[in-house]
């Protein structure tokens, strides 16, 4: 994804975007199902059972809460930039983790809006393609942590503090 500019490193808002977006999306994994017997029956034109709404709703809510959070941190990477790679980083790996930053940016965009469409306009095609994504986005979201840890462990680069810190106190 290109840039406005690169940076020293993340700001304190980028940080928690960042954790907050992860999180959600994890619960959101995690929770994903108990949508189903409530779109089910909205299919079938029947009146979903109360906790099943109510679980519904939160799967909904949530999803639409991660679009807006990744709306406002891709603002900020594109009026901010991010941080370069490390210099001595292999070429192939800065092209994974673009690669890998793309589809993560497609999927926090891609699974609410996909679900939004398939819930609010009952469109069972975006409804196939939300549940489609679920594994890859699992695939995608380990191999972004994976990475992060490798580059932290064995590579012993600043990847994954300037995720932790902003970048004024990992200066100082």
């Amino acid at each position: 994804m290109n840039v406005a500019k690169e940076t020293a490193g993340y700001t304190a808002t980028q940080i928690l975007l960042h954790w907050v977006i992860a999180a959600l999306v994890l619960f959101q994994l995690v929770i994903g199902e108990d949508i189903k017997p409530a779109y089910r029956a909205f299919s079938q034109h029947s009146s979903p059972q109360n906790d099943d709404l109510i679980n519904a709703n939160i799967h909904v809510y949530v999803g639409l809460l991660v679009l807006l959070l990744a709306l406002w941190r891709l603002a900020i990477r594109l009026l901010r930039g991010v941080p370069a790679p490390p210099p001595e980083e292999n070429m192939l790996f800065k092209r994974i983790a673009m690669a890998t930053h793309f589809l993560l940016y497609l999927f926090i965009f891609g699974m609410p809006i996909t679900g939004a469409l398939a819930w609010y306009f009952d469109l069972d095609a975006m409804g196939e393609i939300h549940e489609f994504a679920k594994p890859i986005i699992i695939a995608v979201v380990g191999l972004h942590a994976a990475a992060a840890l490798w580059q932290h462990f064995f590579v012993k680069s600043d990847v994954l503090v300037r995720m932790l810190r902003p970048a004024k106190q990992r200066m100082s």
